[in-house]
């Protein structure tokens, strides 16, 4: 037997609600919520509308939190910002340094691929080098076969 001596509703039958008793409900409350605005709406428009912006802006307050004032320099309150205040692109943001770094790798490889393109490394003039010797030892084969062709022809 688990601790407190009670079991769950297990096996119990299932309970609805009426929806007719839901209706009447949901009128009751709506009713409610026209009776009170409206009293409050008639003794001061316009300040009603400035004061409600500025509720939205502070959370509701939970418990005794309401009754006591707390100066925890710790707690961390979460501020919603309006879509006016956010900016997508901040231009004065500076880099940190692992993005810096990042940035100045991408730069030098782009820098070493152009030179190595246009033939100016160390590593270019290698590969070209051994691309010459590669052609000239397939030309070289070429006319060999060739040859032999010549030659078997004729002995033909």
């Amino acid at each position: 037997m688990p601790r407190g001596g009670k079991r769950g509703h297990k096996g119990r039958a299932k309970q609805f609600t009426n929806p007719d008793e839901i209706d009447a409900q949901m009128k009751a409350e709506k009713e409610k919520a026209k009776d009170l605005p409206e009293n409050a709406d008639d003794a001061n428009d316009d300040t009603d509308t400035d004061d409600s912006s500025e509720d939205d802006s502070e959370p509701k307050k939970k418990g005794v939190e309401g009754l006591i004032e707390i100066e925890n320099p710790n707690r961390i309150v979460q501020k919603n910002k309006k879509i006016t205040e956010v900016e997508l692109n901040p231009r004065n943001r500076e880099l940190s340094r692992r993005e810096r770094e990042e940035i100045e790798k991408q730069q030098a490889r782009e820098r070493y691929m152009k030179l190595h393109l246009e033939g100016k490394t160390e590593q270019a003039r290698a590969d070209l080098a051994r691309l010459a010797i590669i052609r000239k030892q397939r030309e070289d084969a070429a006319k060999k076969r060739e040859s032999e062709k010549k030659v078997k022809d004729a002995k033909a």
